[in-house]
């Protein structure tokens, strides 16, 4: 299976065609005013638009409600929704039968022990996204460039398709791949020139890297 690529915490057309042409498999959306990434619903409809199904749209959000998802569905129209905050397994199941979409839930890792969150969301989430703990004073739970020690999932037996975030960057995203066996790797802070900002020479150079890796790795 091809290792997947997702730049996430888009905002501009030129950075969202940069994405795409450089061969980015899925793309992602961030809805969450915290974040300085945050869209509004109308920049969110025309970057989806212009996406054209070149790439897989993903939606983030952060314990939304049901009234903020489904205005955000309705102007992206999403492939997939990432889920970021503290959402039960319960929750999930709940949104997934009312938006008929698939899920991807984020899990936040520092320790072994924070894999036991696992088997509760095995039987529900169509793909883990595995990132960094955010600091107990942080104002948002990702995009803060935080590294976890990948450690941490080597030899980790997940039927589940899983991916990996946090502090990733076109310098250590090989080593990522090779130490998880992740079978995606997902990039925010790690290609922006400050945070809100992507560069796009940082993200060919991220796509770059993790082509070059997966090229590796098949032979």
């Amino acid at each position: 299976m091809s290792l997947i690529v997702k730049i996430c915490g888009l905002s501009t057309r030129e950075t969202l065609d940069v994405a795409l042409d450089s061969g980015a498999d899925m793309v992602g959306f961030v809805f969450f005013p915290p974040s300085p990434r945050h869209l509004s619903l109308a920049i969110a409809r025309d970057l989806g638009q212009a996406v054209k199904r070149r790439a897989a749209k993903v939606a983030l959000t952060v314990d939304a409600d049901d009234a903020t998802l489904a205005g955000i569905v309705d102007a992206l129209q999403p492939d997939l929704l990432q889920l970021h905050g503290h959402e039960t397994a319960a929750r999930l199941r709940d949104i997934k039968r009312k938006f008929a979409l698939p899920v991807m839930k984020a899990l936040p890792v520092e320790t072994v022990a924070d894999l036991a969150a696992l088997p509760g969301y095995v039987d529900v989430a169509d793909r883990i996204l595995f990132d960094a703990r955010a600091p107990k004073e942080a104002t948002r739970p990702g995009g803060l460039g935080a590294v976890f020690d990948w450690h941490v999932l080597e030899n980790l037996d997940l039927k589940l398709p899983f991916m990996v975030s946090g502090g990733l960057h076109a310098g250590n995203v090989a080593e990522a791949i090779r130490v998880t066996g992740a079978g995606g790797v997902d990039v925010s802070s790690g290609v922006e020139s400050v945070p809100g900002r992507k560069d796009p020479g940082m993200i060919r150079a991220f796509i770059r890297a993790a082509r070059a890796t997966e090229e590796l790795m098949v032979r």
